[in-house]
């Protein structure tokens, strides 16, 4: 029974992790650099510690450190939350050497999943569909010119260890192939210091569906649903929603079978999302694995009525999945809008800068998931998000009027924020009438909105 948790990050996803060990009779420790000493989950936690200076890999990516603490103040698991070292097969490793229990998958399966050209090769083998593209990782230009000949313009490369649209180029012609090879590799060995890329076969406004998937150490594997994730801008989330309106029933329960058959395909135990992409004639192909809780997991929680990192928690511990795929009742429809620290008519310039006054929306189906309070500075060195609107309904049309309505009543004054992009785009033709892709945005919505 896992009593002492260390929570290896900050601002929202910890707030959250420590507000359900309260609820489970866990006690917590929150980490914070020092830029961050006046960061919400410190206050909260029931026990504080800084854990370096300012850069980042000297504080919230510090393996050894956070391990040292962890023991040192007798901790029994380490959550590491969303980013940062979530996804990291070296922390998951250092932490099971160490005797301190990981909330989340192990080191081998990350490595398989967190290798984008590896996760493919497998899924082929599991027989889940996957977008046209090349077996494995492209060595070399040539070889690249080869692939793309193969497959059929346009393609696109990505990083094989990559993610967040770091690593990414579409090329549409033979001679885009050695600029945007060399640019996609050098970007991805600087995100991610591994440079390999590998190609598929660009599916032009494609939608982005998700399915959240839980296994445990027992070979047991459900699905919490889908969650649409079309609602993009330059390959980061803005809105996200479930259950994905794109879908009919026939069609979500091929997409949730595919699913759990790939959780159970490579003995995957903990929380996952399993994304794909949908084309025009509602063909959806594998794009990656996401070994950790995701950003929008709230939206998954509010149409299901469980919380996520409870279930987490209780896999990490060992027990067998508390509840069978049978017992799962989806409700009503949620969408959950990210509200960020950024300047959205300045091609959304981070604002950092503290906050004098701030109003949180509430009332019946509305959640807000943030760190930040009146007086807080939020510092420049981080993600801009600085919360997550979330709203429930009976119905897609009654949560999108909530959502305005959740909006609207949102006040934070002392720094500029996306708001106001975010209740011009819940209200949008494309977002209303469920006729938006992934480049929606950058495509037609920033022309209406930019001109205003």
């Amino acid at each position: 029974m896992i009593k002492k948790i260390l929570i290896a990050n900050r601002g929202d996803i910890a707030v959250r992790i420590i507000r359900t060990c309260k609820e489970m009779g866990i006690k917590t420790v929150a980490i914070y650099s020092e830029i961050d000493k006046d960061c919400f989950h410190r206050f909260i936690a029931d026990e504080s510690i800084c854990i370096g200076p300012n850069n980042i890999n000297k504080s919230y990516n510090n393996i050894d450190n956070i391990i040292y603490l962890a023991q040192k103040l007798k901790c029994d698991a380490i959550h590491p939350g969303f980013g940062f070292l979530s996804e990291n097969p070296e922390f998951a490793e250092k932490c099971e050497e160490s005797g301190i229990i990981f909330i989340g998958p192990t080191k081998e399966q990350m490595l398989l999943m967190g290798d984008k050209a590896k996760a493919r090769e497998t899924m082929v083998k599991i027989g889940v569909p996957v977008v046209p593209g090349s077996d494995s990782v492209i060595k070399s230009k040539e070889e690249a010119r080869n692939e793309a000949d193969r497959i059929g313009y346009p393609v696109i490369i990505k990083a094989s260890a990559g993610g967040g649209g770091k690593g990414m180029r579409i090329v549409s012609s033979e001679s885009e192939i050695d600029n945007a090879f060399d640019m996609a590799s050098s970007e991805a060995l600087s995100a991610f210091g591994n440079g390999d890329l590998y190609m598929e076969k660009f599916i032009e406004n494609p939608r982005h569906i998700e399915v959240q998937v839980f296994g445990d150490k027992y070979g047991e594997a459900i699905h919490l649903g889908d969650r649409d994730c079309s609602m993009q801008r330059r390959n980061q989330k803005v809105i996200e929603e479930s259950p994905s309106p794109y879908l009919n029933k026939v069609e979500r329960d091929k997409l949730y079978k595919t699913a759990v058959n790939a959780v159970k395909g490579v003995g995957y135990a903990g929380a996952g999302t399993v994304e794909f992409i949908v084309d025009k004639n509602k063909n959806f192909y594998f794009i990656e694995m996401n070994t950790r809780i995701q950003v929008e997991h709230p939206v998954t929680e509010m149409v299901t009525g469980l919380d996520l990192i409870k279930l987490q928690i209780q896999i990490a511990s060992g027990e067998k999945m508390p509840i069978k795929q049978e017992d799962i009742i989806f409700r009503g429809h949620a969408i959950e809008c990210r509200i960020n620290a950024e300047n959205a008519r300045l091609n959304f310039a981070p604002c950092p800068g503290t906050i004098d006054e701030i109003n949180v929306p509430g009332g019946f189906g509305v959640r807000f998931d943030t760190f930040v309070y009146s007086g807080y500075t939020i510092p420049p060195i981080y993600d801009s998000m600085i919360g997550k609107l979330i709203c429930w309904a009976d119905t897609r049309e009654d949560c999108i009027r909530r959502m305005d309505r959740a909006l609207d009543e949102i006040i934070i004054e002392g720094i500029k924020t996306n708001i106001d992009f975010q209740s011009a785009l819940i209200n949008s033709d494309g977002f209303v009438n469920d006729t938006h892709h992934t480049k929606y945005i950058e495509n037609e919505f920033l022309k209406y909105f930019s001109a205003e």
